[in-house]
């Protein structure tokens, strides 16, 4: 995936400026693909030259105006066309798992403070995409849409995303736990 494609999607979802757009990759997209502010406006400018997005100058009081993005048909286009190319499964690249390969050639336990704090980065990224998903996806039971009316795929598929990443999350954390349940069995020497 191209960074193009990122803020198609998140243009699509709500039209912004630049700096918009960093904030939500900041919050929200930006968790499953990152990008920093300066790669996110060369971008913008060259989609902009592309004729894949619209730009319109926001009056702004105080401030100098703003520029607003949205996706033109020749980014919908492109979009399209990208949404049905195949693609390849991601091979992953994790650099603790090679470290904890290779702690058997030095001291393992040596590892178990950097095992524990990565374990901690992947916590608080679960509790901050339940909290997420409580504020956006929680409905009382008295709101709840009728389950017969037509499903609203925006919504659906950015939970269906979010839910992904609560369970790669998950995931992780077990998958922590367990290296740090063998990591201590090397201090004991079981």
């Amino acid at each position: 995936m191209a960074l193009e494609h990122a803020i198609l999607v998140s243009l699509l979802e709500q039209p912004g400026s630049g700096y918009e757009l960093a904030r939500r990759f900041e919050r929200s997209i930006g968790y499953f693909w990152t990008a920093t502010h300066q790669q996110i406006y060369r971008v913008l400018k060259r989609m902009e030259n592309d004729g894949w997005v619209d730009v319109r100058d926001v009056p702004q009081q105080g401030r100098p105006d703003k520029k607003e993005y949205s996706v033109a048909d020749l980014g919908r286009a492109a979009l399209s066309s990208w949404l049905h190319d195949p693609i390849e499964p991601e091979s992953v690249r994790h650099d603790l798992a090679v470290k904890i390969r290779g702690a058997a050639f030095d001291d393992p336990t040596a590892l178990i403070r950097e095992v524990e704090r990565h374990r901690q980065a992947h916590r608080d990224r679960l509790a901050h995409y339940r909290a997420g998903e409580a504020r956006d996806f929680t409905v009382p039971a008295a709101d709840a849409p009728d389950p017969r009316a037509p499903l609203d795929a925006e919504r659906e598929l950015q939970h269906v995303v979010l839910r992904g990443g609560i369970a790669y999350e998950r995931m992780m954390i077990d998958w922590l736990d367990d290296v740090l349940a063998t990591l201590a069995r090397f201090r004991t020497g079981s």
